[in-house]
């Protein structure tokens, strides 16, 4: 099976070195609604070139829409999906719902991939997905080789894994850190990487959260998928090229070149990890540094005042930048290479296994003999890797008109797509009437930086009469300046007429039903109940049935885990569910219940609530983190009940990424809080079941901006943390006189919007 290697462009530039490098194809993003809102992007000229050069190549472009659009951002994503279009893009990536159902009625010429932020981590997912019209699913970077297997067997799916490049702690998509502490979200394309910074914690001040790069290597031959992934659109050209060549050339049977891996971790890197891709792995986390690192080419042997003396394992030379661990610092200390000395000599460079002197720059902080000294930068490696690319605008989409030129003894009158031109004379017969066909046909058939060519000419001179070049020329560029293409513009898809408002009722969701013991049902509409595999039927027979739904959490490894328990309560007669993720509508029949969408299956604008009543959900929740203007606006014209969380322990991201300090083989296993601190703020990680639950040490809760939201149904939720029964009843007592629980957090509610 031939696998695609797939390579990221921030820019034109990257792009053109992905292409000549060997990239099969190239994913790239748009001035909006990319998750890299901060790479230079492309704009409309630019996509029009590359995509005609890439497909002149046979190669394919992707486009990245792949972040969450709120309702007021509709109109502006037309435009986008419009040029996309226009310039048969061959896949859009996307995370959104709506972009997803928009893109179904209005544009099937485009093809749609579920983005890594659809967060795709089993088999029950991708199905889900496949069946309202993805082609093809973006894996979780954080699934094993045999759970990427069973994905890809999957019949008329194509599958895309990531293999190389920067990890996310969080299971992308399910992060709300960045968005909660700052308003710049994730899923937005704008995240600010708190999960970066150092934390004080179980073993002192650690970046506990801050993950090395994936490298998979000559492991991708293993790999079963359709499309091998480069992470790297915030990356340079020089470094997608480096990246690119190193995996064309695995792929091409030729070996992981060694050389070309020390390229790459000059230009840039953190150290490397094949991830979960061989099984749970916890070498995955740098606790000491942050950042690019580089090309470990030595220790420090000694320090006399400014120099320092070490046995390089790599070829260096003067200008070149040079990174040194610093113990107690988070980055290590770079600056150029400005002095080399050799045997006490100045030398321009030093070949490897050679003794050399450095000098070190002003305020150099404190070293110790063993610190890693690493070659961060090469001046020999930046000219390694050229690259060749059309000249501007040789290459461009343009669409064809057709021309008409009426030829008469005292004028010439050219017509194009309702246009017009003409020029005035005295026209006489020609004595060449093939030469003046031909001409006419030379003038207009230059169309220059004009957005269209040529398709044909229809010449009406039944007098054979002579026209003159000049004034041929004159007519052309009077004609063609009039020309406009006109751009497919799509719409929004229809939504039928508005809901009637229902009357606003409370619901409680909880992971311990024991702990709602105080409520008074006749105040409750419902309960929600989040169940785990351990989770048994029969603690629900003290509760009215019709007031119970069954919660199925966002992630699941193992969908089979709950497959007795889903069997017996459906049995029992449950019928309402709701479900965190697509993966629940593969484990849940198609008939005869009631699913709801809980907040992680994101809805920000109506055309992804259309969707979600299109994959037969009965309810969606408003989003955690959006904002309160778009969450009034969907409100008010939701075509589905909507349900408002007032109060909850929210996730500020969920991983795979163990941060006990012991190793798998000899964890105590069972339920572990760990408790962290950040620039004076508090935070409390749950460790469960080798996954990791970051949670603020104050709850999110919007009750006193609740009120003016026009919910059907307003929530409060007890989960993940332990709450006694007292302690929830005084809580929901407040609560549903919408006061707020202080301290909290409101996120986005209480901010301008959301970024």
């Amino acid at each position: 099976m031939y696998k695609e290697l797939l390579a990221p462009a921030g820019d034109i530039e990257a792009g053109y070195a992905a292409l000549y490098y060997g990239a099969d194809a190239v994913y790239l993003g748009l001035k909006n609604f990319s998750a890299r809102a901060t790479a230079a992007n492309f704009d409309e000229q630019q996509l029009n070139e590359f995509v005609a050069f890439a497909h002149h190549l046979n190669r394919k472009v992707y486009v990245a829409i792949n972040t969450l659009v709120q309702e007021h951002e509709m109109p502006q994503l037309i435009q986008t999906l419009d040029l996309c279009s226009k310039y048969h893009v061959d896949a859009i990536i996307i995370q959104d719902l709506g972009v997803a159902r928009i893109i179904h009625e209005q544009y099937p010429e485009l093809e749609m991939h579920a983005s890594t932020q659809m967060a795709v981590h089993n088999k029950e997912g991708a199905l889900a997905l496949q069946k309202i019209g993805f082609t093809r699913v973006v894996l979780a970077r954080e699934l094993h080789l045999s759970e990427i297997k069973e994905i890809a067997s999957i019949p008329n799916l194509e599958t895309e894994a990531f293999i190389h490049g920067a990890l996310c702690y969080s299971y992308s998509g399910f992060c709300l850190f960045s968005s909660f502490e700052t308003g710049k979200s994730a899923n937005r394309g704008k995240c600010l990487y708190p999960c970066r910074a150092s934390f004080e914690g179980e073993v002192g001040k650690k970046h506990y959260f801050s993950m090395k790069d994936m490298a998979l290597q000559e492991k991708i031959l293993d790999m079963p998928v359709t499309s091998l992934k480069i992470e790297g659109r915030k990356k340079t050209a020089l470094y997608v090229a480096a990246v690119t060549d190193y995996y064309r050339r695995i792929l091409d049977g030729k070996g992981a070149d060694s050389i070309r891996e020390e390229h790459i971790k000059q230009i840039f890197s953190r150290p490397w990890t094949d991830f979960h891709f061989k099984g749970k792995n916890k070498n995955v986390i740098d606790r000491d540094f942050v950042g690019h690192r580089g090309l470990l080419i030595g220790k420090i042997e000694k320090i006399a005042k400014n120099k320092l003396f070490f046995k390089t394992n790599h070829k260096i030379a003067r200008y070149d930048g040079i990174q040194i661990d610093v113990s107690g610092d988070e980055k290590p200390f770079g600056f150029s290479l400005q002095f080399l000395k050799v045997n006490g000599k100045n030398v321009y460079e030093a070949e490897k296994n050679t003794l050399v002197e450095i000098s070190l720059p002003p305020k150099t902080p404190e070293l110790s003999l063993g610190e890693n000294i690493y070659l961060a930068s090469s001046s020999e490696v930046k000219g390694a890797y050229p690259y060749t690319k059309p000249k501007p605008k040789e290459f461009m989409r343009r669409d064809e008109v057709k021309v008409e030129v009426k030829v008469s003894p005292t004028e010439i009158i050219a017509e194009a797509n309702g246009m017009s031109a003409k020029v005035s004379g005295e026209f006489t017969p020609a004595q060449n009437p093939d030469k003046v066909k031909s001409a006419i046909e030379t003038a207009f058939a230059k169309t220059g930086d004009t957005n269209f060519t040529l398709g044909g000419i229809n010449i009406d001179n039944p007098n054979n009469l002579f026209a003159p070049a000049s004034l041929l020329n004159e007519l052309r560029r009077d004609l063609y300046a009039q020309i406009t293409i006109e751009d497919k513009h799509g719409s929004m898809p229809e939504i039928s007429v508005s809901r009637p408002q229902q009357l606003s009722q409370w619901v409680i969701k909880t992971d311990n039903l024991a702990s709602l013991s105080q409520i008074n049902l006749d105040k409750v509409v419902e309960i929600v109940w989040l169940i785990s595999p351990n989770s048994k039927a029969e603690e629900l027979k003290t509760l009215p049935k019709n007031k119970v739904r069954i919660a199925l959490p966002a992630v699941c490894r193992k969908p089979q885990l709950y497959a007795k328990l889903i069997a017996e309560l459906l049995a029992q007669g449950y019928k309402k569910w709701e479900i965190g993720h697509y993966w629940g509508l593969s484990v849940l029949p198609e008939k005869g219940i009631d699913i709801s969408f809980d907040a992680s299956i994101y809805t920000l604008n109506t055309q992804a609530i259309e969707q979600a009543k299109e994959m037969k959900a009965t309810r969606v929740t408003l989003v955690l983190e959006d904002d309160l203007s778009n969450m009034q606006a969907l409100a008010d014209k939701s075509q589905l009940p909507i349900c408002m969380v007032v109060y909850q322990d929210s996730p500020l991201f969920t991983s795979a990424d163990c941060i006990r300090s012991n190793d798998c083989k000899n964890c105590p296993q069972g339920e572990k809080w760990l408790e962290l601190k950040r620039d004076g703020k508090a935070y409390q990680a749950l460790s469960k079941d080798c996954q990791i639950m970051l949670f603020s040490e104050n709850p999110y809760c919007v009750a006193a901006e609740a009120k003016n939201i026009k919910a059907d149904f307003y929530r409060a939720d007890f989960c993940y943390k332990k709450y006694t029964s007292d302690k929830i009843l005084k809580i929901f007592e407040k609560l549903t006189k919408f006061e707020d629980i202080s301290p909290c957090n409101k996120a986005n509610v209480a901010r301008n919007g959301l970024m």
